[in-house]
């Protein structure tokens, strides 16, 4: 079956050498480094280095604290990380600098594997969540390569898909040394799909392990104080095409009963950012964009800031009164609720939260968030928080102790790794 796929692989890779040019119509930077997919790199790079994949921004964040611990422990050891896409790359870049190697993970076909190995000659491979490549873990095992998956997740979804090809997926999972999942129903879908039981644990969610620096607090708290004066901050994080359109027909609603609102509305992909803005000025609406914007605060007819900045995020939550956070409204299946939890901004989201589904159904046993099916609930929440002191200060005090609460995976994996250095 590996030999099938492979071939199926080589026969496709014009094709996707070819969309990854017409991405970059649109985002130049698939356009960028293209050969590190194929192994060419144009750089010394560092060997015997302990390898870690993070696919894109969301898994790169919960990597960070792993990887800092594993710096801290360890400052001799080289660490590699591997992104599939380019925000995620940059994400990498602005977190760890010049701390980490840092190249595309290369595609799964056995000669550019083959490059990749010779080049870093890893130590361990370590995969975020849920990244199983039957070629890559076979190179892995024929090296005696140990692989991990922490942090792992798995849907109904994916182990369906996945169990539509057996013959595919139960050798690659021969090859893990330990998948280290995230809740008891990732262990049983795990080894539902042709993992050994002895192969899983749970060890928990290192996204819990949040790391929120003083000094984004900080930063938060002086655009708070120079930009937004006088304003009730409701910031829209990550947001994907479909979401905006239902967020701004809420906002003239909510304008009516909140008339200091200022909608901080976050695209999740950089090439969005301009139609982000087209679309809030066909809808008559005064937009200010971060990049634009000068150290001065905003005028009382700016209706919509457009952060088109990565890695600000945090210090946006920092900066807001209430978060929803998006990828929630449309099918998308959420994104990291955690982050504006451990700062201390309120948290709603959508109907869509098949990819956070444990957390967000913890927070909301926990009283800390509230979920919103609809524009009316959402329209709801929004001024129950505007309007009532004691539920948003409920809502805030039971997300962080719901964060701390579950802390702890970080340090557990880290042990797991050490075993093996």
């Amino acid at each position: 079956m590996r030999t099938f796929y492979t071939l199926l692989f080589y026969l496709l890779l014009p094709a996707i050498l070819c969309r990854l040019y017409w991405r970059g119509f649109k985002a130049p930077q698939y356009r960028q480094r293209w050969q590190e997919r194929l192994g060419f790199y144009q750089r010394p790079l560092s060997s015997h280095v302990v390898w870690i994949h993070a696919v894109s921004v969301g898994e790169t964040e919960a990597a960070f604290p792993l990887i800092k611990q594993l710096q801290l422990r360890y400052p001799q050891q080289r660490i590699l990380l591997t992104t599939t896409t380019p925000t995620g790359s940059a994400r990498v870049q602005a977190l760890f600098a010049e701390s980490v190697e840092h190249v595309y993970l290369p595609y799964d076909l056995p000669d550019v594997i083959g490059r990749f190995m010779a080049n870093f000659q890893p130590k361990l491979a370590v995969m975020m969540e849920k990244e199983i490549w039957p070629n890559l873990f076979a190179a892995c095992a024929a090296r005696q390569i140990p692989i991990f998956i922490l942090n792992a997740r798995l849907s109904a979804n994916s182990a369906r898909s996945y169990l539509k090809i057996p013959r595919l997926v139960k050798p690659a999972l021969s090859n893990i040394q330990l998948i280290a999942a995230q809740t008891v129903d990732d262990q049983s879908r795990f080894i539902e799909i042709g993992a050994k039981p002895e192969q899983v644990e749970v060890q928990g969610n290192i996204k819990f392990d949040v790391l929120i620096d003083q000094q984004i607090l900080e930063a938060g708290q002086t655009i708070r104080k120079k930009l937004f004066v006088g304003r009730y901050v409701w910031i829209v994080a990550s947001t994907h095409q479909g979401e905006e359109e239902l967020i701004l027909s809420l906002f003239s609603i909510l304008k009516a009963h909140i008339p200091s609102l200022l909608l901080l509305i976050v695209p999740r992909h950089p090439e969005r950012f301009q139609v982000v803005k087209k679309l809030c000025e066909e809808q008559g609406l005064t937009v200010v964009m971060r990049s634009d914007q000068t150290e001065t605060v905003l005028a009382e007819n700016i209706d919509i800031y457009i952060a088109d900045s990565m890695g600000e995020l945090k210090m946006l939550y920092a900066a807001a009164d209430v978060a929803f956070v998006a990828g929630s409204l449309v099918a998308v299946g959420g994104h990291n609720v955690l982050e504006p939890a451990a700062i201390g901004v309120p948290v709603l989201f959508g109907a869509y939260m098949f990819n956070f589904q444990d957390i967000a159904q913890g927070m909301l046993d926990a009283g800390a968030a509230r979920q919103c099916h609809n524009l009316d609930e959402l329209r709801d929440a929004m001024l129950a928080l505007y309007e009532d002191v004691e539920f948003r200060h409920a809502l805030i005090v039971n997300a962080k102790a719901f964060v701390e609460q579950n802390q702890g995976a970080v340090d557990r994996m880290v042990r797991l790794l050490a075993e093996r250095f």
